[in-house]
């Protein structure tokens, strides 16, 4: 079994929709970012890369590539489950934690796994997503932005 770590913090914004994993939370703000900026599915998605030993999120996807100006954080991950599967690696679970003072995000979690989950082609009691706040410290504390970690387990494959 391979374990990844993965990690991704973005500034909040005027004028941009908040997604987190591939939901669409209401909010004043939304994350800035090449793609849709979606914090908890790139630490997600670095975690898997980082487990299998295949680069980062940055690797795969630069940011400046046209191709993924505002490109689904969750078109990324089946991007990413694919690369997986073609390397014999099989996605056994993923922790998150998503950091952020506003919104509150509890409503959402489930509807998060859920997509998630599906995305990754594994059951929703293997993804897990919790939310925290930073307790008012730092650029997080003040609302300036929103941070994700994430924790992949992964295994080989069985040859028949």
């Amino acid at each position: 079994m391979n374990f990844g770590i993965g990690f991704d913090i973005h500034p909040l914004v005027s004028g941009r929709k908040l997604i987190l994993g591939g939901v669409e939370i209401p909010f004043e703000k939304g994350l800035d970012g090449w793609s849709d900026a979606d914090v908890l599915t790139h630490a997600i998605i670095d975690a898997l890369l980082g487990a299998a030993a295949l680069g980062d999120i940055g690797k795969h996807f630069p940011p400046g590539d046209p191709e993924y100006k505002g490109a689904s954080s969750l078109d990324l991950l089946s991007q990413v489950r694919k690369k997986l599967f073609d390397t014999d690696w099989a996605i056994q679970n993923v922790d998150a934690t998503v950091i952020t003072e506003k919104p509150r995000l509890r409503e959402y979690v489930d509807k998060m796994r859920e997509k998630l989950s599906r995305e990754m082609g594994i059951h929703i009691n293997q993804v897990s997503v919790k939310a925290s706040t930073a307790n008012g410290v730092g650029s997080i504390g003040r609302g300036d932005g929103i941070a994700a970690l994430a924790i992949a387990s992964l295994t080989k494959k069985t040859k028949r």
